[in-house]
This record gives C-alpha cells, sequence and structure tokens, in this order.
C-alpha cells in the first residue's frame, strides 16, 4: 500500500513539475510579447508625434495664404463676404410627418393588470 501512496505521488509531482514547466515558458513568451507591444506602442507614438509636427508645419496660414496665391488661376478662390450667406427664413424646411393612424380593432390587451368589469 505504501509502494503505491510513493508512485502515485510521483507520478502527481512529475505531473506538476511537467504543468510547471510550461507554465513559466507560456509566461516568458506573453512576457515577450507584451514587451514587443510596449515596443510598437512607442514606436508608433513617435511616429504619430512626427506626423503631427508635420501636419502643423504644412498647415501653416502663411504657407496656405501663398499657395493660394500662387493656385488663384487654378482654384478661383475668392474672401467670403456677407452676401453669400442666406437668411434663415430663405431655409426651406421638409414638411413634419404625419402623425400615424393607429387601428385599435384587433388589439390586444397585454398589461398585468385586471380589466374593469
Amino acid at each position: 500500500m505504501k509502494t503505491l501512496l510513493k508512485a502515485i505521488t510521483a507520478v502527481v509531482v512529475i505531473g506538476l513539475a511537467f504543468w510547471a514547466y510550461h507554465e513559466n515558458y507560456r509566461t516568458q513568451e506573453a512576457l515577450s510579447k507584451t514587451e514587443q507591444l510596449q515596443s510598437d506602442i512607442g514606436v508608433a507614438r513617435s511616429r504619430l508625434a512626427m506626423l503631427r509636427a508635420e501636419w502643423a508645419y504644412l498647415n501653416r496660414p502663411d504657407r496656405l495664404r501663398e499657395l493660394a496665391d500662387i493656385n488663384f488661376d487654378r482654384l478661383g478662390l475668392l474672401p467670403l463676404s456677407p452676401e453669400q450667406f442666406g437668411r434663415i427664413d430663405q431655409v426651406a424646411y421638409p414638411a413634419a410627418p404625419a402623425a400615424p393612424v393607429l387601428d385599435f380593432e384587433n388589439a390586444v390587451d397585454v398589461s398585468a393588470e385586471e380589466a374593469d368589469p
């Protein structure tokens, strides 16, 4: 009986060691993936910062004004004037939809309250 108990204990210890070995390698793999993702996030953030700086540089008002002046003949851009805007009473709003007609002929009462006699 003691040898059977020792054999079972040995098998359980070997099984637990095998499980711990695999969990250790799975944990190391997960940590490696996490470090790689953190590195990728850092690279993406630095690229985003660079793109934002480029966007701000390209959208400088003096640069855009110069481009508009250079391409005036092709674009035909003119400054806005008050006459180009309309009044609110000139806006044609769509008519409100008619209220739906409800048919109660074949209605079923589904309330939990008892009906009045």
